[in-house]
């Protein structure tokens, strides 16, 4: 039997790749991309077997079978009803960097990959402003990585993120940098592996090592095929405030008269296993427990803009979050809360003044504004 030039794809994701390949796909409506898209190739079962018959070399590689491994959000939604708790996006994000090195990566994700100096040097003007705030210190033992997503298009929650941490902990160092998600999701696995060791570097005798993005926290905190010895071990912002929830109060006024519904964010729920946190918080701030999905916690729906989508496949992300949102009005609309710079854009974007949990943290402590 003659077959295709195979794909290289890791030894270590096979397993995965056959748990996938052998399934009945009994998790086809997990996935927020095929649920919109409805397409068969979309469905969790349907990318991870391409990428197996392409590693095989039944099936031939090129641009469209590749850009069914970009058609993930990240949102493990599958990995967390399988029964098998097969690492779906993981093994997506090492097809996607075999592909990316046979050139099959989506022209919009190669263009993006371009202007990362640009986003960069955006990120570290932003991070200079904020080396002004009063408590931040470049010798201080608390390290903090906002995040470049924070940084870039919601300046205002990260400031408030820095306020906050500077309020619990005392003086803060601003951690500069990517921390390698954005690399990691487009295939780059040299340019995720010098972004990690950079943060490591930073970070070695931290005390602790806070993280504000819970997407950079979930992509630095598994090895993912990476050389390092063992993952950076951090805090994410938000279980921080609830570990000092005796220090947050009531926002007066705040959710008086209007539901303030929380969104567990992807990396955050099902990718750090961060449900609690972020309902003890805003309890305070309430003075109530919030409001919530139908689908919440483990069975949160996906904001659509996680692992690239909102570039590779804009329109679809576009659909999942107008999805949610149709959603929450539904439930009685209200405030929408998240704790994620991604969720926060593709809600903004779609028209819903969404709300960070910074914050409301930031307010639960009274600080000052900008």
């Amino acid at each position: 039997m003659n077959r295709t030039p195979r794909l290289p794809l890791l030894q270590s994701a096979q397993r995965a790749l056959e748990n996938c390949g052998y399934c009945p796909k009994l998790c086809r409506s997990t996935c927020p991309v095929s649920n919109v898209e409805a397409r068969e190739a979309l469905i969790p079962w349907a990318k991870m077997s391409s990428a197996w018959l392409a590693a095989r070399g039944d099936l031939t590689a090129d641009r469209d079978l590749a850009l069914t491994s970009w058609g993930c959000s990240g949102c493990h939604r599958c990995s967390n009803f399988c029964e098998h708790k097969n690492p779906v996006a993981d093994t997506l994000y090492a097809a996607r960097a075999e592909y990316r090195d046979a050139g099959l990566a989506p022209d919009a994700v190669r263009a993006s990959e371009e202007r990362h100096g640009k986003r960069g040097a955006e990120a570290s003007a932003a991070l200079s402003e904020l080396a002004k705030e009063s408590g931040v210190r470049a010798d201080a033992p608390v390290a903090l990585l906002v995040g470049c997503a924070y940084l870039r298009k919601a300046r205002s929650e990260a400031r408030a993120m820095v306020r906050s941490v500077v309020a619990l902990l005392g003086p803060v160092r601003l951690v500069s940098g990517c921390c390698g998600a954005p690399s990691l999701h487009a295939g780059d696995r040299a340019g995720f592996e010098e972004a990690r060791t950079r943060i490591e570097e930073q970070t070695r005798n931290a005390q602790p090592f806070v993280v504000g993005d819970p997407g950079c926290a979930l992509a630095l905190s598994a090895d993912r095929g990476s050389q390092a010895a063992a993952a950076v071990l951090s805090v994410p912002f938000v279980r921080l405030a609830a570990d000092h929830a005796g220090k947050l109060r009531k926002i007066p006024g705040f959710g008086a008269n209007s539901p303030v519904r929380f969104h567990d964010p992807c990396a955050l729920g099902r990718g750090l296993g961060e449900y609690d946190a972020p309902r003890v918080v805003l309890a305070r701030a309430l003075g109530r427990k919030p409001d919530e999905f139908a689908e919440q916690r483990e069975l949160s729906e996906c904001s659509g803009g996680g692992a690239l989508l909102p570039i590779a496949m804009p329109e679809t992300s576009a659909k999942i979050a107008d999805s949610r949102l149709r959603a929450h009005e539904r439930e009685g609309g209200g405030t929408l809360v998240t704790a994620c710079a991604s969720s926060l854009r593709r809600f903004r974007a779609q028209g819903t003044a969404a709300v960070d949990i910074a914050s409301i943290v930031a307010q639960s402590l009274a600080l000052p504004h900008e």
